[in-house]
């Protein structure tokens, strides 16, 4: 099921939280919601899941508005908040009971979903401790085994892999990406490459407004706007090596990098890419080609260049 988000705004107070913004998240697909602390994440996912109620635009699941069809939208969608919060005294099974009859989830199928949600999230040697007795990574595993345990069609994770260590953090991320195959994910973070490596997609948003939206390597070539390639030529004349890399039609500077023999650092022109005239170049002169790697923004940097 597609989550449709059509000129979202929230205010507090005079302060826009989220400004007039649209996306689509399509089923089977796993998007990431990037930004910095109050950029309006959180605000974001409280309106999609009707935890709060926006100031204009809405918020549509298939022909579920949420204006109309709160209590039914509610039904399809599994919802971990960032705080988690969970009742302590309750023992694991016993939680998850509690929230499955809360769903509506039929008496008959749950303890198969309470298995089924123990065995995926990881939670069977503690699964008869109380939730106050547990770490703060097995409570986030609680958290995500409650988001599930009406098999949800759109899932709604804040901070997901919160207090996990890295073994569990792998683990979930595994988990995601297989509830991504067959139901809408959509969750923030704030470590990036957590994100890269879940999500088909991110959304990076700043100030209540979206100002990115695309794969990984899609932001990463739009922020690097030119080729920058590192070559390595085997040579007897640098000099000469440098002028004729200039004079390539494709190519708006070349320069010897530090002070590497043979190593050179070639811009191209916008929108040019001057590794097949490198190749050609290097023929003509028989010259070694020995290596050619494009340099690669890092999602760290769009995301510090979008945001600041």
């Amino acid at each position: 099921m597609s989550v449709i988000i059509e000129n979202l705004t929230k205010m507090y107070g005079l302060q826009k939280a989220v400004d007039n913004i649209s996306f689509e998240v399509k089923t089977g697909e796993v998007v990431g919601f990037l930004g910095p602390n109050g950029a309006g994440k959180s605000t974001t996912m409280k309106i999609i899941t009707c935890f709060m109620a926006p100031d204009a635009g809405d918020i549509r699941l298939g022909n579920l508005s949420i204006h109309s069809n709160a209590d039914e939208i509610k039904r399809k969608i599994g919802y971990l908040p960032e705080n988690n919060p969970l009742y302590g005294e309750m023992a694991i099974v016993e939680y998850l009971r509690f929230c499955a009859e809360i769903h509506g989830v039929d008496k008959k199928e749950i303890p198969q979903r309470i298995g089924s949600m123990i065995e995926k999230c990881g939670l069977d040697r503690e699964k008869h401790k109380k939730i106050q007795e547990l770490s703060k990574g097995y409570r986030q595993r609680v958290g995500l085994a409650q988001a599930m345990i009406h098999d949800p069609e759109i899932l709604v994770l804040d901070e997901p892999t919160t207090g996990l260590d890295p073994n569990q953090i792998v683990e979930i991320r595994k988990l995601i990406k297989e509830l991504g195959k067959e139901k809408t994910v959509i969750l923030s973070s704030h470590i990036l490459s957590e994100v890269e490596a879940t999500c088909d997609r991110i959304l990076i948003i700043n100030r209540g407004r979206i100002v990115a939206d695309g794969s990984s390597e899609t932001l990463r070539h739009q922020a690097q706007g030119q080729e920058v390639l590192t070559v390595r030529i085997e040579h007897d004349n640098g000099n000469h090596v440098v002028k004729k890399l200039t004079a390539l039609a494709t190519v708006e500077r070349a320069m010897p990098l530090d002070d590497k023999k043979e190593f050179y650092t070639v811009q191209s022109k916008p929108d040019s890419s001057s590794r097949k005239a490198i190749f050609d170049l290097c023929v003509e002169n028989k010259w070694y080609l020995l290596e050619m790697t494009g340099t690669e923004t890092r999602l760290e940097d769009v995301f510090r260049e979008l945001t600041n």
